[in-house]
């Protein structure tokens, strides 16, 4: 995937957007995974099975995050782990990309694409996993519990469109929006 950005996207992005200068051009900083399990009743069993399969995904061990503060209404203790998270960057970060785009999201059930609504104004996209199983890594006998997990991608894009435009010539399968304003709407609600 790497090899793909140098040879085709760049020149793309240069031929769409103009740039004088190549260090203008937009480029993937990291990829952030982040997962929460705070509601599950066995916590310390939930955050090993997390921690484990991310690591199996990225092939980098997850941190936990703990809870800052008590809260007897959640039965939540100060200290307490309730997620995992991990950051990717060089190698591992266009592995783990390739593997994503390529591998991952074709075998999503009943999937019409990934949202091109969900950048934050500077360039940066998340999106959301509900089912950590469509990982060829995980052994679907061996799975515990279904894992969910959120996916920020951070590039160095000044706009929106800079960005999707970069994801979308990397390969990345957005849901296409129809020209009238009626279908999003109800696109985006049965998805």
């Amino acid at each position: 995937m790497q090899t793909l950005y140098k040879d085709a996207v760049i020149p793309a992005l240069q031929e769409k957007f103009g740039y004088k200068n190549v260090n203008e051009i937009p480029k993937l900083v990291k990829v952030t995974l982040n997962s929460g399990f705070g509601q599950a009743d066995d916590r310390k069993a939930a955050a090993e099975a997390v921690i484990e399969d991310i690591g199996k995904i990225t092939g980098q061990k997850a941190v936990p995050t703990r809870a800052k503060i008590s809260v007897s209404n959640f039965k939540l203790r100060e200290d307490e782990v309730i997620g995992a998270r991990l950051t990717l960057r060089g190698q591992r970060m266009w592995e783990f990309l390739d593997r994503f785009i390529n591998v991952a999201t074709p075998t999503i059930r009943d999937f019409r694409g990934l949202s091109p609504k969900t950048f934050d104004g500077r360039g940066n996209y998340t999106g959301g996993i509900n089912d950590h199983t469509i990982f060829p890594e995980i052994e679907l006998d061996k799975v515990k519990r279904q894992i969910g997990f959120d996916i920020s991608i951070v590039t160095t894009a000044n706009t929106d469109d800079e960005a999707r435009e970069l994801l979308g010539l990397l390969g990345m399968p957005f849901r296409k929006v129809s020209g009238s304003g009626e279908g999003e709407g109800g696109e985006e609600k049965a998805a």
